[in-house]
């Protein structure tokens, strides 16, 4: 694709424009590049047995905006749901929900401190959940060497940060779709794991009655034995 570019621009352009434009999409493409290996992830996922719960916990600073987003993927057995708390360093519940599948949370911080997130599966005697979290503390980091300029940014720079915003949001969403896709997909697995049982089951019901009934018909017609209906006549 860039050799394309680079023939189309050499046959419009003069050979210096020619070579200052391609190396602006050049370091556009390298911005790019720094700019994914710098996005930092805080999200996990990681599973909750029966009878258990598990607390992760967060540094965040006074004033800070925190979001935490959370739901249950892959159940094995009974219901997609769990409990959830967030806990302020000062032991003050900031949030408490029961039974919940999904749900997302967001506040800022009063004190500084470890933020503990719960999540509870006491309630449940013998399904593993599978839950997914996402924290966030803080806002999203500019590109590297943006805040440096005192003065207003290029167009090669604005459309940078622009792209590197979007970049976000895409994979924002893409990690939704994929968490969508995976709980659909176990669903799917599930539904065709009972349909498969029941049709089993279905099937051999269907035998039995066939052979019993093949079995009564049979004796309808059977013809009895000279010697049978001699001693039924006597009796």
């Amino acid at each position: 694709m860039l050799t394309s570019v680079w023939l189309l621009l050499r046959t419009m352009l003069p050979l210096n424009m020619c070579n200052k434009v391609m190396w602006q999409w050049w370091t556009l493409l390298g911005l790019l590049f720094m700019c994914s290996l710098g996005v930092q992830c805080v999200e996990l996922t990681f599973e909750l047995p029966d009878n258990a719960k598990e607390c992760l916990y967060e540094h965040v600073e006074k004033g800070t905006k925190a979001i935490l987003e959370y739901q249950v993927l892959v159940v094995t057995g009974g219901h997609y749901d769990v409990d959830a708390k967030v806990v302020a360093p000062n032991k003050q519940i900031l949030y408490n929900e029961v039974k919940k599948q999904f749900d997302s949370f967001e506040w800022v911080a009063d004190m500084t401190g470890d933020y503990a997130a719960c999540f509870s599966n006491e309630f449940s005697t013998f399904s593993h959940k599978l839950l997914y979290i996402d924290f966030q503390v803080g806002e999203e980091k500019p590109l590297e060497g943006l805040p440096e300029h005192h003065t207003a940014m290029t167009q090669m720079e604005s459309s940078s940060q622009v792209i590197h915003e979007n970049l976000n949001s895409v994979i924002d969403y893409q990690t939704h779709h994929r968490l969508r896709e995976a709980q659909g997909r176990k669903r799917a697995e599930d539904l065709n794991e009972r349909v498969l049982w029941w049709s089993i089951g279905v099937t051999f019901a269907i035998l039995v009655i066939v052979i019993g009934q093949v079995f009564v018909l049979r004796s309808f017609f059977s013809e009895k034995k000279p010697s049978e209906m001699m001693n039924h006549g006597f009796s």
